[in-house]
């Protein structure tokens, strides 16, 4: 069953650093492109960056020069450096991406299962 794998939640200090992870395993499965979005209580959920298959990478204001999205093709793996957390980053973080699944032409969406960063003043 396809799905993806998050990991690397927490809590941490302001100031302080987490690398969320994303994995799509299985050998017929590919990335192509991946988004980390986040989403805190009463709030709607927002993009925070994405990379496309050939390394894009967009990020939006607020995160900017904090965030780092990155992918390990081999690993199926995208990640998201997070640094200089602040308060206001406390959130569940979810992935999605487009997987190409064995020989289908096109691409599938999938969400990851949500993973907490709770960021303490």
């Amino acid at each position: 069953q396809v799905r993806l794998v998050e990991s690397g939640g927490g809590l941490v200090q302001a100031g302080g650093s987490l690398r969320l992870s994303c994995a799509a395993p299985g050998n017929n499965v590919r990335i192509k492109t991946m988004g980390w979005y986040r989403q805190s209580p009463g709030k709607q959920r927002e993009l925070v960056a994405s990379i496309t298959s050939d390394g894009n990478t967009n990020y939006v204001d607020f995160v900017k020069g904090r965030f780092t999205i990155s992918r390990d093709n081999a690993k199926n793996t995208v990640y998201l450096q997070m640094n200089s957390l602040k308060p206001e980053d406390t959130a569940v973080y979810y992935c999605n991406a487009d997987l190409y699944i064995a020989t289908l032409p096109y691409s599938l969406n999938y969400w990851g299962q949500g993973t907490q960063v709770t960021v303490s003043s």
